[in-house]
């Protein structure tokens, strides 16, 4: 008799083919007040993270980026400005939701030419091999099913000598840090979810999603064993979040 396949779901273990889907109606249920949420959430200092991710890039004029997991599109904006007018970015997102809010998004900032939307699965991209000059997935990776699938991917679909960005909440790397953390996630987080999007739930899960990523020395290894070179990490925030970067040999 066959066991049936399960991965996490925060801290439930569902089916692995029932995953994406819980996944989606958690970001159907935030995308309209995501921006709001993270500006709460993080006090702000998610701009900075990702003005780090940015810099960390090394985009110029006429590189080709991919986005994935970009929802609202704070980053695929920066990119689009950096590629100029022969780069392109492509905004992915595997939610429709927050697809459909950041292109709202995005196009009324006046961004255009530059820029293209893809609903799809960061597991099985849907790009030719050798694409892409520069990947970036934000707070994006913990919420896919299978991780090592998706790291196989993006290096597929990235050039020789091209470079993955992933930032992601990590693991604090101070005790008294770490214990402040989990009250703030399981006790504040989940109540600001209820006020400000009447979906506490959502944000339980999200809070959960967290413990359950790899931590930043197995993320590292995941990124080698997927077959990325040099690859590294900077903590930011104590290790709430870290910046992961790796090269495509």
């Amino acid at each position: 008799m066959n066991e049936e396949k399960t991965t996490h779901f925060g801290f439930q273990q569902v089916p692995v083919e029932e995953k994406a889907k819980r996944v989606a109606d958690v970001f159907h249920s935030v995308a309209a007040k995501y921006d709001v949420m993270n500006d709460l959430m993080s006090a702000g200092i998610h701009r900075l993270w990702k003005r780090l991710t940015i810099e960390a890039s090394a985009v110029r004029p006429g590189h080709k980026v991919l986005d994935i997991a970009g929802g609202t599109g704070d980053l695929s904006y920066q990119f689009s400005k950096l590629v100029g007018a022969n780069g392109q970015v492509i905004l992915a997102d595997i939610n429709e939701s927050m697809l459909n809010v950041g292109r709202d998004r995005l196009i009324d900032r006046g961004v255009a030419g530059n820029l293209s939307y893809a609903q799809c699965d960061a597991q099985f991209l849907p790009f030719t091999d050798n694409t892409f000059d520069c990947i970036t997935i934000a707070f994006g990776l913990r919420n896919v099913t299978d991780k090592d699938l998706a790291l196989r991917s993006m290096l597929r679909v990235l050039k020789p000598g091209g470079r993955l960005l992933v930032l992601e909440f990590s693991k604090p790397q101070n005790e008294l840090l770490s214990k402040a953390y989990d009250t703030y996630s399981f006790k504040i987080l989940p109540f600001m979810g209820k006020l400000v999007t009447q979906d506490a739930d959502s944000y339980r899960y999200l809070a959960e999603s967290i413990r359950m990523h790899p931590d930043q020395e197995t993320l590292k290894s995941m990124m080698d064993n997927a077959g990325f070179v040099n690859s590294e990490f900077h903590n930011m925030t104590g290790g709430i979040v870290a910046l992961h970067k790796g090269i495509k040999p």
